[in-house]
């Protein structure tokens, strides 16, 4: 399921670009392939929104059914505001000023906890009266790359395992109500066995906790990105959790519920940045197609190496050709090197594909150049859902 180059070309004559456009409908086939996956197990998914937290975005996950997990309050706040009910909000801790839980359990939404100061913290004003979960560090090394790795040895998200006893102590100490075990080993995770490795560590936990009712698998599914590419077989993931949950009933006799947090896999295949050629430059035996956007609209390429498929949509049968694209930023950013693509000429409009996770969400005002606009396609209805910075923008909150 995709927009068509017609529907992208009119979104781009409508509201300009650089144009970030959102598809309604892949979000949801996203979120129903997850849950028809798992409709044998008692399952929860919670969407990890730091991928995008535009408000309309929130509501449709809302809409179709979907929780929400965050990283920060602010991004609870957010959810809150979108319509979530607390019980449909995850909110995971990282490296955080106690007072950022605190108001979390002001406002009744679920807390991972994932340090043993802030655990010790809870301990001191909650104690008993107010569930949490505890965030573990497995020390499994997994991901697409050590940037988005974050189970290993030396990550710093996480309570590590190695440190059960003294975990265990603290909860005693303040008769804590240890209600989820969360584990997060990081993104593009093809081998779902990584998944398993991860329940298989916290089977060894489990015992210890009699008042557990989840387990937070956290999330990571491989999306594709280009053609040939490998994802995460959610079936056999599905297959092989309901497996391993069957061969460790919890020794308290409760079933546990099983949550993910997928973020990426919802909303990266469906958001388009759509770009325009400003200049070609030749240079030996290079081609620079230079583009009005860069990495301050799109980080993930210099970040990670990401690849993202690009098309140049107004030329889409013309001869293939090999160029480089980068941005109009004064750094260094190229998009892609030695891509082939149909011939493009200045004025061309080019789209990146997968632009839905991490795109809009990472972008800056680097070099006061203005973010782009957003736009959000329900059921083929274009909706303009954030407005193009303009020149005041810039100059908000600074203060003369």
């Amino acid at each position: 399921m995709s927009l068509s180059n017609q529907q992208l070309i009119e979104a781009a004559g409508q509201f300009g670009t650089p144009l970030y456009v959102y598809d309604a409908a892949t979000i949801t086939s996203q979120y129903q392939r997850l849950t028809s996956a798992f409709a044998q197990t008692d399952t929860k998914f919670f969407y990890a929104c730091k991928a995008l937290t535009n408000i309309n975005i929130l509501k449709h996950i809302k809409n179709i059914g979907c929780n929400v997990d965050c990283s920060s309050i602010n991004e609870v706040k957010l959810a809150l505001h979108a319509g979530f009910e607390p019980s449909r909000v995850l909110y995971t801790s990282n490296g955080i000023h106690f007072s950022e839980i605190a108001e979390a359990k002001e406002l009744g939404v679920h807390i991972n906890i994932d340090s043993l100061s802030n655990l010790e913290k809870f301990g001191e004003q909650y104690g008993h009266s107010y569930p949490v979960g505890i965030r573990l560090r497995p020390n499994i090394m997994a991901g697409g790359n050590i940037k988005i790795s974050t189970g290993h040895d030396k990550s710093k998200f996480g309570i590590p395992v190695t440190q059960l006893d003294t975990i265990l102590a603290v909860v005693k100490k303040y008769n804590l109500y240890i209600k989820n075990l969360h584990i997060h080993t990081g993104s593009d995770i093809k081998d779902v066995d990584v998944f398993v490795k991860g329940i298989e560590v916290l089977f060894d936990i489990i015992p210890h906790f009699n008042e557990l009712e989840s387990i937070d698998l956290g999330g990571g599914f491989k999306v594709p990105y280009k053609d040939g590419d490998a994802e995460t077989d959610i079936p056999l993931l599905a297959q092989k959790v309901q497996g391993a949950f069957a061969n460790h009933p919890n020794p308290n006799g409760k079933p546990l519920q099983v949550w993910f947090e997928p973020g990426k896999f919802l909303v990266s295949a469906c958001g388009y940045l759509i770009t325009e050629v400003n200049v070609l430059k030749q240079s030996g035996d290079i081609t620079f197609a230079g583009v009005n956007s860069g990495f301050n609209h799109l980080i993930r390429p210099m970040f990670y190496d990401a690849y993202h498929r690009i098309e140049n949509i107004s030329n889409p049968t013309g001869q293939e050709k090999t160029y480089t694209i980068t941005g109009n930023i004064c750094e260094t950013d190229t998009f892609a090197w030695d891509r082939k693509l149909n011939d493009i000429s200045e004025g061309d409009l080019l789209v990146f594909y997968n632009a839905g996770a991490y795109g809009f969400e990472m972008s800056s005002n680097f070099n006061s150049r203005y973010k782009p606009a957003e736009v959000l396609i329900t059921n083929g209805q274009m909706q303009l859902i954030r407005k193009r910075d303009v020149f005041e923008d810039l100059l908000r909150n600074q203060i003369e």
